[in-house]
């Protein structure tokens, strides 16, 4: 989450996953995708900034899980023959 100010002070937090859009004409706006508008005191490039800090702290918190042992996620299958003989040799389709 990050926290922005209203225009008359008060401050609040939103999920920048789900701002839509930003944009200042001249007071800053956000809006969510399902529809709601802000307008918050902070520019649009605090605002960016603000999600840029946000995002780079959750990579680094995920830095910080332990190694899990086993088969990584992956969406491409190994390069190294090795690791097919660990893996156990797929069903075959049902009919």
């Amino acid at each position: 989450m990050i926290v922005v100010t209203r225009l008359n002070g008060t401050r609040f937090a939103v999920n920048p996953d789900l701002i839509e859009r930003i944009h200042e004409s001249p007071d800053t706006h956000l809006v969510t995708l399902d529809g709601a508008a802000y307008v918050v005191l902070e520019s649009l490039a605090e605002v960016v900034e603000l999600i840029a800090d946000y995002r780079a702290y959750v990579l680094s918190k995920a830095r910080d899980f332990p190694a899990v042992t086993g088969y990584p996620l992956s969406l491409v299958p190994p390069s190294d023959p090795a690791d097919d003989r660990r893996r156990p040799a797929p069903e075959p389709p049902r009919k």
